[in-house]
Order: C-alpha cells, then sequence, then structure tokens
C-alpha cells in the first residue's frame, strides 16, 4: 500500500491536470501555481525558522576521523574540523560531492556471514539525479526571462552535446529518468528498504519521475508537443504578475505544471526539506573543538545559582542550634591547626 497510493495518486494528479486544464486554464495555469509557489515558501521559510530555533546545548559533530589533539597525533582536518574553515570544506563537499554518501556501506548475508560492501551505485545515482535535475531546473530560467542569460544558451548546447536526433537529446533528461529508476528500483529491491519505506518515501519520486516523462513528452513527442511561444508568455506572465492564458489546449503541459505544483506543494512538509535542512544540521556546521573551546548554548536561560556558602550563611543560625558543623568554621579550625 505505501507504493501503490503514492502511484496512484501521482497518476490521478497527472491525469486531472490534462484533461481538466485545458477546460479551466486560469485555474491550473494561473491559480494552481501561484497557490503552491506560496505554500512553498510559506512552508519553507517556516521549517528553516523552526529548525534555526532549535537549541544546540552541545557539540555532537559527526566525526569519521582523529580529532586535533597532540601534535604527534595526525589530524583528520575533513574528518574532524577544527576551524571554520575546515568545517566550510567539509560542508562544501558534502554539499556538491555527497561526500558521506560515497563512502556510505551496505550490509548483506553472503553464505550465512554478515559482510559490508562499498555502495557506490547509490552514490552515482543521487549525484546524478540531483544534477540533472539542477541542470534542468537552470535550463528553464529561458522561460522566465527575456533576454535569455548567456550562460543558460551555453548550458543547453552543453547538454545537448552529442546531438543525437532532432530535437537533440538532452542528456540531462536520460541522467534524471535513469538515476529516478535506480533509486526507485532500490528501494523496491532490497527488502531492508522496502519494510522501513513509507508513502512520503515514493510520493516525491513518482512525481518527479512524471514532471521528467511529461517534459520529454513534450520536448520529443510530436502529438504532446506544444508552442513555445504561448508557455513562454505564460510563464512571463507569472512571473510580472500579467497573468496569461494561453488560447491553444496543451494536455500535456497541464498535466506538467500539475505535477510541478503538486511536487512544490509537498517539498516543505517532506523530506525533500534536506535541500534546506542540511546547512543547519548540528551534526555537519559545527567544528568538532569541545576540547579546546567551550561551547556556551546561546538558548539557555539565565539560571540565577545559589552556592552552599550562601545557603550556609542564610540558615546559619538554624545550624548553628542543631549542633552540625559550619563548613567556614571547619576551615578555619584547619587554618589555625595547621599554622600550629
Amino acid at each position: 500500500m505505501n507504493l501503490f497510493i503514492p502511484l496512484v495518486v501521482a497518476g490521478i494528479l497527472g491525469v486531472i491536470g490534462a484533461m481538466v486544464g485545458p477546460k479551466a486554464g486560469v485555474v491550473f495555469g494561473i491559480g494552481l501555481p501561484y497557490a503552491a509557489m506560496g505554500i512553498f515558501l510559506a512552508g519553507f521559510v517556516y521549517r528553516i525558522l523552526k529548525w534555526a530555533k532549535a537549541p544546540v546545548p552541545f557539540r555532537i559533530t559527526t566525526t569519521c576521523g582523529q580529532q586535533k589533539s597532540l601534535p604527534w597525533f595526525k589530524h583528520a582536518k575533513l574528518d574532524s574540523p577544527f576551524t571554520p574553515v575546515q568545517t566550510m570544506a567539509r560542508m562544501a563537499l558534502e554539499v556538491l560531492c555527497f561526500r558521506s554518501l560515497f563512502r556510505n556501506s551496505v550490509a548483506d548475508t553472503k553464505k550465512g556471514r554478515l559482510v559490508y560492501g562499498p555502495n557506490e551505485l547509490l552514490w552515482a545515482a543521487a549525484l546524478a539525479f540531483h544534477y540533472s535535475f539542477l541542470i534542468i531546473f537552470l535550463r528553464h530560467y529561458r522561460f522566465f526571462a527575456e533576454p535569455v542569460p548567456f550562460f543558460i544558451n551555453g548550458l543547453d548546447r552543453l547538454d545537448s552535446f552529442f546531438e543525437i536526433g532532432l530535437p537533440p537529446l538532452l542528456l540531462s533528461d536520460v541522467l534524471i529518468v535513469g538515476a529516478l529508476s535506480v533509486l526507485l528500483l532500490r528501494r523496491l529491491v532490497s527488502p531492508q528498504l522496502r519494510y522501513i519505506s513509507q508513502a512520503g518515501d515514493y510520493f516525491p519520486l513518482f512525481l518527479i519521475l512524471g514532471i521528467a516523462l511529461t517534459g520529454m513528452a513534450m520536448r520529443y513527442i510530436e502529438p504532446f508537443k506544444v508552442p513555445i511561444q504561448e508557455v513562454k508568455q505564460l510563464a512571463m506572465g507569472l512571473v510580472t504578475l500579467h497573468p496569461y492564458k494561453p488560447p491553444f489546449p496543451m494536455p500535456m503541459f497541464y498535466a506538467h505544471i500539475t505535477l510541478v505544483s503538486a511536487l512544490f506543494i509537498c517539498f516543505p512538509f517532506s523530506k525533500l526539506m534536506h535541500m534546506g535542512g542540511i546547512f543547519l544540521s548540528p551534526t555537519r556546521n559545527l567544528p568538532n573543538n569541545s576540547r579546546a573551546v567551550r561551547h556556551i548554548n546561546p538558548w539557555n536561560p539565565v539560571v540565577k545559582t545559589h552556592t552552599y556558602a550562601e545557603w550556609e550563611h542564610e540558615f546559619r543560625d538554624k545550624i548553628e542550634g542543631a549542633g552540625i558543623p559550619l563548613d567556614s568554621e571547619q576551615g578555619a579550625e584547619a587554618v589555625e591547626s595547621a599554622k600550629v
């Protein structure tokens, strides 16, 4: 059920967009994108602010190497950063290269024995998916800007470097579909992952896969191709707050934009928020210098202390009346005896 329900919901969203979109272009081409962007921005900001307000009482940096210590111990600067610069270098490798995922290992049983092995396929699929998604996202900027920035045209030429077919086959389209297929099959083939996978794990995969397939259909399949001028005019109208409804029926385009809107709506409330959360993770963004620098939590409330000496002074009469020796008197007697 965790697999079937997200698949059905994503399919229904695409069908509704394709069937109803042309008849209600104002709703699906204008109202839905505006609502989705508003929910996305509000939810994204809310989650970031909520995480930023979370107290960090002590450093909980995840380390994989030797902490900076005595001079004759070799310090692992990236696996156990000591300075802010080393921490930023570690974060950059994590964000840009998925360094920890590359070092991830997978456990399996072979001939009745538990063995650990590398898991580079997951790292390669994740890297291919994220970078192809980024390239596709940047390429779509041509619909929201006039004139089109020069680097967008250069990126488009680089993406169609092999010049296969007409229009040229884009490498990012192939990579994103292949990477999504690997990530989805990984959850289906592995019994352990299939057991812990929830509907929220499958739904974004199906949405992004539907977005990629509908976009490729509009580019490569003749019956589903759309007039680019109308699409750009609609996109420019959304950005400039002067909405425009295309006069032509474009079922595949409305299915595409409905799935994109659904992705934006569920983004802040799903695991996709790791895009912003990675920068606020205390296991990654703090240097491991707890031995050299005292970490004082800035969210700690001011606590009024009451020392034993102050307590003894406050209840001195009652303590003397009960015949209990006072620490101050014992200290004075010890000093006098030492003098003698």
